[in-house]
């Protein structure tokens, strides 16, 4: 039996930062990952760059059932003091837009510098570490494992979502959750790209890889940023951030010119260029092989003829189309491509300051395995940092 103050399960962001901050404060720790290296997400976020944090976090970046659970913790740990970290080990960073921090080298800078943080606290790391039971017992947990057995005063659940299983993630935080009565809110995919109906692929068929800046709208929700054209439908981030905010069955709206009133402005070309043709105009704005696609699905009757030929309803109905785009998805691309787990454990069952069970002594959770959920941009890592941080201080 090896004996530790604090198992962690879960060397992702939450974990090595909560196995961090633990063993600055001279408990024992072990933290123990299934995955043959830790990190896995980290290594692959910002296309390998690693969208770290976000100088703009704020609560109002989160979803979640009980908006005000996260405000402590990213109050306590914020964007400064992780910034603060990444500038100690001289990891040379960047913002790339929108407040969004990224490493200038590789996302690998990072997951070294939790390693190393983790060596100086003498935090154990062990990978390939399967878990086959977890038990309470009167003075903590018995947990059994492909590394033999443990036993610790505090465990901490930091086993992350259901997202991209290819990287080794798996439901294991929710039934651990479950197995100890904790109440939980049904998990789907978020920031994650939308599927179209067949007829529609065909539509925009040749278009993928095209990309368009848009406001993206769904339930009172709005995003400014591109769309992107894919063999199965939409994505690009502000596709991905109103994934969040849509339910099946809903339509989503888009704007393809959101910084003009796209009536008034054809109305002006139409008196200066009156010979121009619409897909002309409009391919000033969009790429010109989106402004010809659109314009042979929504204005075959308008495309052939210049815009001194077009009445007032004609214009109306061009820029209503444009500007106010309905599109009902079909579904998503789900778990497979998704960055984020939406739902889980609800925070209720866990105290803010603390992250503990409050049903269970000694039983943490944080990170994305709770029912938190940032934007894309930098967020969700907070998160991870902040949540780590704070239950670091108790366990």
């Amino acid at each position: 039996m090896q004996k530790k103050d604090v198992v962690i399960i879960g060397a992702g962001a939450a974990g090595l930062m909560c196995g961090i901050t633990a063993g600055q404060r001279g408990r024992s720790v072990a933290i123990l990952d299934h995955a043959n290296k830790v990190g896995k997400k980290i290594l692959m976020s910002g296309g390998g760059r690693c969208n770290f944090t976000n100088y703009y976090t704020e609560p109002t970046n989160y979803l979640s059932h009980n908006l005000h659970f996260c405000k402590s913790a990213l109050s306590r740990y914020t964007q400064w003091d992780f910034i603060a970290l990444v500038e100690k080990h001289g990891i040379p960073y960047h913002e790339k837009k929108l407040g969004q921090l990224f490493c200038d080298n590789k996302a690998k800078d990072i997951v070294n510098m939790l390693l190393d943080e983790c060596a100086q606290a003498g935090v154990e790391v062990r990978t390939e570490c399967s878990i086959s039971q977890v038990d309470k017992v009167d003075d903590g947990f018995i947990i059994q494992s492909s590394h033999g057995k443990w036993h610790c005063q505090s465990l901490v659940i930091a086993t992350g979502g259901l997202s991209i299983p290819t990287m080794g993630a798996t439901g294991f935080g929710y039934d651990i959750a479950k197995q100890f009565g904790l109440k939980l809110f049904p998990t789907y995919a978020a920031l994650v790209p939308f599927t179209l109906t067949p007829k529609l692929l065909e539509q925009f068929e040749g278009l993928s890889g095209t990309s368009a800046d848009a406001l993206v709208s769904c339930n009172d929700q709005s995003f400014r940023e591109n769309i992107l054209f894919t063999h199965r439908g939409l994505s690009g981030p502000s596709i991905l951030q109103i994934s969040s905010y849509w339910q099946p069955g809903d339509a989503i709206s888009i704007n393809l010119f959101p910084d003009m009133d796209l009536y008034d402005h054809l109305k002006q070309v139409q008196q200066e260029r009156p010979k121009a043709h619409i897909n002309t105009i409009l391919a000033e704005q969009l790429t010109k092989k989106l402004a010809d696609r659109l314009c042979e699905i929504w204005f075959a009757d308008y495309g052939q003829k210049p815009l001194a030929e077009l009445s007032n309803e004609a214009l109306h109905t061009i820029a209503e189309q444009l500007q106010n785009w309905q599109l009902k998805p079909t579904g998503t691309e789900g778990y497979r491509t998704a960055e984020v787990t939406m739902g889980g454990v609800d925070t209720d069952e866990v105290s803010s300051k603390t992250f503990e069970a409050k049903k269970v002594q000694g039983l943490y959770f944080i990170g994305e395995v709770l029912d938190v959920t940032g934007h894309l941009g930098g967020f969700n890592f907070q998160w991870a940092w902040a949540s780590g941080y704070a239950a670091g201080q108790y366990v």
